[in-house]
């Protein structure tokens, strides 16, 4: 009798002990989960997610999707041009008060495969582990800067023509490559001798 009734109490605490973090998590309002997605669908997963919300009028627990974006300088073939890259590549970010009815809208939208979770001491399943408040600030930091990625598409060792400037037309290997400031080292021939010439990426071209 005594062991049964110790082995109730045991239950009965911990029950009490998921339901009073249940309660907690929701009372603390709405956090920022990661949300694993197919690779390459992550804005059409944002956009599916968007309509369950809607459809399931759930606006107040699923507060904002997010696909976080950075802004990329591509330069090539002497043009320049300005394109957003996924930062983390098949994971979205949602706002969300989380209990049964929100994980599930989130959990089953077409598209999604799972919530960054740990396992739960208690009840020894996957609990979603929401991003701490500085992890989401440094995020949001980095989609709203200035560009900070550069790609030029050319290569330490590669042939270039010097395309402005008074080096214009000599055609000389790619000695250094500065992505950070934007600049090529060329190494060009003067008098049969080779000279590192700096240049802007805009001022060679490949051949």
């Amino acid at each position: 009798m005594c062991v049964l009734a110790r082995g109730s109490n045991v239950a009965r605490n911990t029950i009490m002990t998921i339901k009073n973090s249940a309660q907690l998590e929701e009372e603390q309002g709405p956090r920022w989960y990661i949300v694993h997605t197919y690779s390459g669908q992550e804005d059409l997963v944002k956009k599916n997610l968007e309509l369950r919300i809607q459809s399931l009028d759930m606006q107040d627990r699923i507060l904002d999707v997010l696909v976080p974006t950075e802004e990329e300088v591509i330069f090539k073939d002497g043009k320049r041009r300005s394109e957003r890259r996924k930062l983390f590549p098949g994971y979205i970010l949602v706002q969300m008060t989380m209990d049964d009815e929100s994980w599930y809208a989130v959990r089953n939208t077409p598209g999604v495969t799972g919530f960054v979770s740990s396992e739960d001491e208690f009840d020894k399943r996957a609990k979603p582990v929401p991003l701490e408040d500085k992890q989401m600030e440094d995020i949001l930091k980095q989609v709203d800067s200035a560009p900070t990625r550069i790609k030029i598409g050319l290569e330490k060792g590669e042939t270039v023509r010097i395309t402005e400037g008074p080096f214009i037309d000599f055609i000389g290997a790619i000695n250094d490559v500065d992505e950070g400031k934007g600049k090529v080292r060329v190494l060009v021939s003067f008098f049969g001798r080779e000279t590192p010439v700096e240049l802007d990426f805009l001022q060679v071209e490949r051949i």
